[in-house]
């Protein structure tokens, strides 16, 4: 099957970066599509360290003007992977300028910004999709498949974890290249944005709208020296933890919980859902595998049974490897990659796009409310169909 070259814009050299290069070199080896990224131009402001990265991983060209990418007559696609303080004028730019349009998240700073930037694109008609991987991981897919094949029946329960331990010591500065998640004027928020923001999409795709939150938040580090200016101390914005209750459109109840605090814990991202038949576990730290709970077996079988997400009939593993052969993290770009070049000879949109993005922006935004003012807040998060 031949395919027709997509040239690519990537805005971002940095984590983001290398796990989308990835993607657009890896897609079409596995999988069948109509679309074939080309690595057009990358584009970030430092050049000494953006002509290194854009060697190693095949641009053609780079740029150090995100506008100046964007008025580019061979550019297709602007892949915005730079910090969140910058999401909203290169998307709605790009929009404008009629571009396809990906972006990491969280969407946006607020959800303010997110609704202007999913306004542009979806008056421009353009297709757009937001870098939510884990939703390609292929036991949380398998987790979807179980709860909408009815195997759950009627939700009780949703309790989600991302922790993290990389930001306890008080040596750690602020803000700069590396360390910007730190800084509010870039990132927006803290643990909220940056880790809650992947269990609320997740929730919201599994068990579908919240109604309204109730949070509490926490800074253990109240003031950090700054990356670039290590003599000069400000004043810590971002919530280094985050705990809250949520009750769902449909009833279920959940509670979510976030930090960068828990010592020993790396990337733990976890979920439970417990319904009226049966209940589902998944631990990125084993994202192989997805436990379950079958209530309507026989009582002598009852118990929880671990299904390794590795065999052809489970979702993306007929493009990998033979059962048995995991994959990783980095997979999960090149899946969601894959559905989004699906999408354009389908004439699908591809999930989550802007709009689905946005209502995960909304409850992140309740969630800082509510834990500013101590009440329950309404989540405005309606049904979104992701």
């Amino acid at each position: 099957m031949s395919s027709k070259k997509l040239n690519i814009g990537l805005i971002g050299y940095g984590f983001m970066g290398r796990a989308h290069s990835n993607a657009y070199l890896k897609v079409n080896k596995f999988f069948d599509l109509g679309y074939e990224p080309v690595l057009k131009a990358a584009c970030a402001r430092k050049k000494e360290k953006l002509e290194p990265f854009a060697k190693n991983w095949g641009w053609e060209s780079i740029e150090t003007d995100w506008r100046k990418l964007i008025e580019r007559d061979d550019i297709d696609v602007i892949d915005i992977g730079c910090p969140n303080n910058l999401h909203h004028d290169i998307a709605i730019a790009a929009a404008q300028a009629g571009k396809m349009v990906l972006c990491e998240k969280p969407l946006a700073m607020n959800a303010a910004e997110g609704l202007a930037m999913t306004e542009a694109v979806e008056q421009a008609g353009v297709p757009n999709m937001v870098w939510f991987n884990y939703r390609r991981v292929p036991a949380i897919s398998l987790a979807k498949q179980l709860i909408d094949e009815g195997r759950l029946g009627r939700v009780f329960h949703y309790r989600a974890k991302y922790l993290q331990d990389w930001t306890i010591s008080t040596d750690v500065p602020q803000g700069g290249e590396c360390l910007w998640r730190l800084d509010v004027d870039v990132a927006g928020s803290g643990v909220t944005g940056d880790l809650l923001a992947h269990s609320i999409d997740t929730a919201l795709w599994l068990i579908g709208g919240i109604d309204k939150v109730t949070a509490m938040t926490e800074t253990f580090v109240k003031e950090r020296a700054l990356q670039d200016e290590p003599d000069v101390r400000k004043p810590v914005g971002i919530d280094d933890a985050c705990a809250f209750l949520a009750r769902f459109k449909n009833g279920a109840l959940a509670t979510f919980e976030s930090t960068r605090y828990a010592r020993g814990r790396k990337n733990q991202n976890t979920f439970e859902v417990n319904g009226e038949r049966g209940s589902i576990y998944f631990d990125l730290e084993d994202a192989h595998q997805l436990q379950y709970y079958d209530n309507r077996l026989d009582d002598h079988v009852h118990g929880w049974q671990t299904i390794l997400v590795t065999d052809a009939e489970h979702p993306y593993m007929d493009k990998w490897w033979v059962p048995g052969c995991v994959i990783g993290y980095e997979h999960t770009f090149i899946n969601a990659l894959a559905d989004f070049l699906e999408s354009l000879d389908t004439g699908e949109p591809v999930r989550p796009g802007f709009r689905d993005a946005l209502a995960t922006q909304r409850v992140c935004d309740a969630v800082l409310k509510s834990a500013q003012t101590e009440s329950w807040e309404m989540a405005e998060c309606p049904e979104t169909g992701t």
